[in-house]
């Protein structure tokens, strides 16, 4: 009996030391990828965090995802420092195994670029300095300085390049082919309390083959730097203040990460906050999409008086409460009918705006009962036809249904079923309703359906985007740069087939899908030619 009793306190004391080293080598980890982010400048947008390990490599070797994701050119880069430097012989000790994170910043240049941030177990300065000796490596290593820290300018004989390679103290290496953004991290100093990121939890990342971190706010810099004026695609996303901390979930046809988007309660709120306080349902308008819809928003609500209580709320602390006040006390004057009221109960609870390959415009609002909603939309509208009449007054559906609406100001309506179709143009109205009218869906063709079961059934607010329906518009919106590396190269974005990104509220925030689906060999035409 005693010798059993010993045998389980070892086994005890074994499991607990085991436990013990696993959750501390957790928080190690964690408190590693903190404080490495913490030193990535905070004009940041997106942070891809990977760990350099052989595992990785092997599952995505062969397969050209994340060479689409981030492009060709930014690919051999990436592919050249790997080879040449991490993999190093006399490098590769001190990288192997640790966390690396790649930054997207927007360049006073005008242009894209990437920091490389890592932390090493230990600074090997020596071995840069006997690299640094040795010939026929295909890099040039000389000294770096700036300010007070010191590094190497690693120039790569095949790229033509100068990677600017920066010690920041603290067992952290930066590094850039920009001189600008690794001076930026030189000089960059975090505040103590600013969090310009939300991490994963300790363990969650531990088992994370790639993460993505993103700062909402901070895509609209970066969107200012890939197009050419104020483009309204992922807009209402771009204005919200908001964290999200996402990892990726392995399919050999598609990039797809998952995980929570945080709103930042210490800031303004934006349009997209007022959903946080619904219950994610499932989503019906994208069935009736057009099939030549090229991006597109749906939102969906599933508590009808707190959705408009909240959008009214935001409009107050937004300063619009007398210019909207005056509307509709000029639309109850002009016409007898108070509008808001009564179009708030007949409004069912799913609501979009489509933009299609020929940049027609919908707005396409469900509604419970078409045939009561009618009298109400012709009182305050001219009819133009039977079906087709115009708004007598402007911005009535920004102010009815909020931000996204805004390039509605007096369109004209029809309602269809149980559908209230807005749009700027009667040309644009009758193609919608032969859409409609002859099911020529999206949802109809082949191409769309593997995607669609990637979707999250239930959310609160879906983008969509269909890359070769967008094409046209990329071409116009894109600096000529930027349209040229997505149009010509072979490793691009225009390799998908189309993206998601949807939110569905959990707790006052969202919970995250972002998916792109590869396009499929005998789907994919080359629009090379445009």
């Amino acid at each position: 009996m005693k010798r059993l009793i010993a045998i389980t306190l070892i086994l005890i004391a074994a499991v607990a030391w085991v436990t013990v080293k696993y959750f501390n080598s957790l928080g190690t980890a964690g408190m590693h990828a903190g404080n490495v982010i913490r030193t990535i400048p905070d004009n940041a947008a997106l942070v891809f965090e990977f760990t350099n390990e052989n595992s990785l490599y092997d599952i995505y070797k062969g397969n050209t995802l994340l060479g689409n994701l981030v492009g060709e050119e930014k690919l051999i880069d990436l592919d050249t420092i790997k080879n040449r430097l991490i993999n190093n012989p006399a490098l590769n000790k001190a990288f192997d195994n640790r966390n690396i994170f790649i930054s997207i910043h927007p360049a006073k240049d005008g242009e894209v670029r990437m920091l490389l941030t890592t932390s090493v177990k230990d600074v090997p300065l020596r071995a840069f300095e006997e690299l640094a000796k040795q010939r026929n490596t295909g890099m040039l290593i000389t000294p770096l300085r700036i300010g007070e820290k010191s590094g190497y300018n690693i120039y790569f004989q095949s790229l033509k390049k100068r990677l600017y390679l920066l010690y920041s103290g603290n067992n952290v290496f930066s590094a850039s082919f920009s001189k600008e953004l690794i001076n930026d991290a030189a000089n960059y100093k975090p505040q103590r309390e600013q969090h310009v990121f939300m991490l994963l939890p300790d363990q969650q990342n531990a088992n994370s083959l790639i993460n993505l971190y993103v700062n909402y706010q901070h895509l609209d810099p970066l969107f200012g730097q890939l197009f050419k004026e104020n483009t309204d695609i992922f807009k209402p996303f771009r204005m919200l203040p908001a964290l999200a901390a996402l990892n990726i979930n392995f399919k050999n046809n598609a990039v797809m990460f998952a995980g929570y988007t945080n709103i930042e309660t210490n800031k303004p709120g934006s349009y997209l906050n007022i959903f946080a306080n619904q219950q994610p349902i499932v989503n019906n308008l994208k069935d009736i999409y057009p099939s030549t819809t090229a991006y597109a928003i749906d939102m969906a609500i599933s508590n009808s008086p707190q959705f408009f209580a909240d959008l009214s709320t935001f409009q107050q602390k937004a300063g619009l409460q007398k210019e909207k006040n005056a509307l509709l006390a000029k639309v109850k004057q002009e016409t007898g009918i108070n509008i808001k009221p009564e179009f708030e109960k007949l409004v069912s609870n799913e609501f979009g705006v489509v933009i299609t390959r020929f940049q027609e415009r919908f707005a396409i609002i469900t509604v419970k009962n078409g045939s009561l909603l009618r009298p109400f939309m012709t009182n305050i509208s001219t009819m133009v036809t039977d079906d087709i009449g115009q708004f007598k007054f402007q911005k009535l559906p920004y102010f009815l249904l909020g931000d996204a609406f805004s390039a509605f100001r007096r369109p004209y309506f029809r309602i269809i079923d149980n559908y209230l179709i807005l749009a700027n143009s009667q040309t644009e109205l009758t193609s919608y309703a032969d859409t409609y009218l002859n099911r020529k869906f999206l949802s109809k063709t082949n191409s769309y359906l593997p995607f669609d079961d990637l979707l999250a059934e239930r959310s609160n607010i879906s983008f969509f985007l269909h890359f070769k329906n967008a094409q046209q518009i990329l071409k116009q919106s894109l600096k000529d740069d930027f349209y040229l590396s997505y149009k010509d190269n072979d490793l691009s974005w225009r390799n998908f087939y189309a993206a998601s990104f949807q939110f569905g509220a959990t707790d006052k925030n969202f919970y995250t899908n972002f998916c792109l689906l590869k396009n499929t060999p005998d789907s994919t035409a080359s629009p090379k030619n445009d």
